[in-house]
């Protein structure tokens, strides 16, 4: 039995009874998408999802990939190949891409959604089948012989990376040493050392690999404006057919053995010093390099706040169904009785508290990055939230940090809710949980740890955008407020959600006042620092807070209209949901705003010593 349990009747809900994604089906670009066809995708990406992709998790975990130094080469388990080739054979590499790469037009949104079940089921195949995604940004960000280039990438099925990293350029990415210098036939040789690289080498999976690798040319200046964005193959080919031909001076020098996820190969990447040069060829303009990478970075961020977020949705789903058969204790109305009858654990009040908490995360995470993928499509931005491309893009802006930063430090957190439900058994390979919770801590680290996006989210998508996108966020949620959808049945949660929204607001006045202060007292920034996690956590709960009640009034209108059988007891967890989230999580939003607006410098001041 598969150890993913994917949950299409949320994802339909949201897309259809929420979102209104019918709205812009059977029209212009996505004139060939109707709902009964987005249905049929969603349950056999279900099916192969919960079948042959999450069939080597297990193995891929506990039988890693072998580096062998000699060869520069990574030995994948042939067990995870086959998933691999299953999701590509099925064409699922190329949902949502260009169809000069073979893909079909489609919102992100319904991406998204489809992704949601690889990245549930073993998220490492995803990334090693992301080669036509990244042909997709080659092909956006090329030349017209470069846009060739990806298409023959796409047609030929190669591998494909992004190379940031390096051993002294973290999170300081404008650190980076690897240099570039032009040759006279108008490529670059690539010389430097980058690691943490995902899939850089992947067995046989794939005949060639192609890095897009960020590089200082010769003479540029320093910081992230010198940095430059270079397509380096694996194996130089025929620019005609695609035909590889001699290895280029690119080589795996080590791989990482990590806590979880081990069976994506993280790599540390040698270019140049080989004895024969690696050759790459600049992408767009020279010093494009940072803005053109963001490209690949935002879709990155995207895709670990999905994966987190789907990784909670199995963890609780495993759960919830080991709940409710593990019999144990007596009712706790009984407990004095000692001929009481045994009970399932679900009648126990802190197991269900457990699993409610585990449930409102989950669905309200699927909402978060749903909400947030409806602003990436122009089109479904307009029909669905009246909003023109330029407000949508900042709108989608805004709320990626959340969807990464959030989603993964609450599915990690919750993931632990997720193994206390099994007790003991939790604690145990013979359940997946143990696995999902090593194999999500990656989640708040890497593209951004959680403090980063912090500082995005804030000084960025906040201040530099003078406020606007979360206006325009903030205008949604008080106009729910105000409104009577629910028919008056959320009048509590209501209240409480209004009083989230002025403590978020107010968090938001207090840190203003903490940047502008700086200009006279240049330390009042490090309270800026110090708040900036806090406030982006809080504005996750009141995001989910958010469109969880709103998912209940959608339940309270389908329960009135008649709803039944296990469409009844769908609608009828919604609204527990959005009520326990909103007395339970929402309330906590007010001494976080105590904290932020009483915080000092002391903490700063004090010497490194006495840590």
């Amino acid at each position: 039995m598969s150890h993913y349990k994917s949950n299409v009747r949320d994802q339909e809900f949201n897309l259809f009874e929420v979102l209104g994604l019918d709205k812009v089906l059977g029209e212009g670009e996505y004139s060939d998408l109707d709902p009964d066809t987005v249905r049929e995708m969603l349950a056999e990406s279900a099916r192969l999802c919960e079948g042959p992709v999450a069939a080597s998790f297990v193995d891929g975990d506990r039988n890693p990939p072998v580096f062998d130094p000699n060869t520069h080469t990574v030995t994948l388990p042939e067990s995870f190949k086959k998933s691999v080739q299953a999701f590509i054979e099925g064409g699922w590499d190329k949902v949502g891409t260009l169809e000069e790469l073979g893909g079909m037009p489609m919102p992100r949104i319904l991406v998204w959604a489809i992704h949601e079940h690889v990245l549930g089921a073993n998220p490492a195949v995803w990334m090693y089948a992301g080669g036509t995604g990244f042909a997709n940004i080659l092909h956006h960000l090329g030349t017209d012989e470069q846009k060739k280039w990806a298409e023959l990438a796409a047609e030929r099925g190669w591998g494909a990376t992004m190379v940031l990293t390096e051993p002294d350029a973290g999170s300081d990415v404008g650190a980076g040493r690897t240099k570039a210098v032009k040759q006279d036939d108008g490529s670059w040789h690539i010389d430097g050392v980058k690691r943490f690289i995902t899939s850089a080498d992947s067995d046989d999976l794939f005949e060639n690999i192609f890095h897009l690798v960020l590089a200082r040319p010769e003479g540029a200046g320093p910081g992230t404006k010198g940095l430059s964005l270079f397509f380096v193959p694996k194996f130089l080919f025929d620019p005609e057919t695609g035909e590889p031909g001699e290895r280029n001076g690119v080589f795996v020098t080590n791989v990482e053995h990590k806590m979880g996820l081990k069976v994506s190969a993280t790599c540390e990447l040698t270019m140049g010093q080989h004895g024969i040069p690696a050759k790459g060829w600049l992408v767009g303009e020279v010093h494009d390099g940072i803005a053109q990478m963001f490209d690949v970075i935002e879709q990155a961020r995207m895709m670990v706040g999905t994966k987190a977020i789907s990784t909670l949705s199995t963890g609780y789903l495993n759960a919830l169904e080991y709940a409710k058969e593990r019999v144990q204790g007596a009712d706790l109305t009984q407990m004095t009785d000692k001929a009481a009858p045994r009970v399932t654990i679900t009648h126990h009040p802190d197991v269900r508290r457990s699993l409610m908490t585990q449930k409102a995360y989950a669905e309200g995470g699927r909402a978060l990055y749903l909400y947030t993928a409806s602003y990436q499509d122009a089109a479904l931005a307009k029909a669905v939230h009246g909003v023109d491309a330029e407000l949508a893009a900042k709108v989608n802006d805004l709320l990626l940090p959340v969807v990464k930063g959030c989603g993964s430090e609450q599915a990690y957190a919750k993931l632990t809710e997720s193994l206390q439900t099994f007790g003991g058994s939790g604690f145990l390979q013979d359940y997946p949980v143990e696995q999902y919770i090593r194999d999500a801590k990656i989640d708040s680290l890497y593209e951004g740890t959680t403090a980063i996006q912090a500082q995005d989210f804030f000084f960025r998508k906040i201040v530099r955008d003078k406020g606007v996108a979360l206006g325009h966020v903030a205008g949604q949620i008080g106009e729910f407020i105000k409104n009577e959808s629910g028919n008056g049945r959320l009048k509590s949660e209501r209240e409480l959600l209004a009083k989230a929204l002025e403590d978020v607001q107010g968090m938001a006045a207090t840190m203003t006042g903490y940047l502008m202060a700086a200009q006279e007292d240049p330390q009042s920034i490090y309270k800026v620092g110090l708040a900036s996690v806090r406030f982006l956590m809080s504005v996750g709960d009141l995001l989910m807070g958010w469109l969880l009640q709103r998912q209940a009034a959608v339940a309270i209108a389908a329960l009135d209209a008649g709803a039944t059988g296990a469409d009844k007891s769908f609608y009828e967890g919604k609204i527990a949901a959005a009520s326990f989230f909103a007395k339970n999580m929402l309330p906590l939003l007010t001494s976080t705003r105590q904290v932020i607006d009483t915080i000092d410098n002391e903490l700063m001041e004090l010497d490194e010593a006495a840590f």
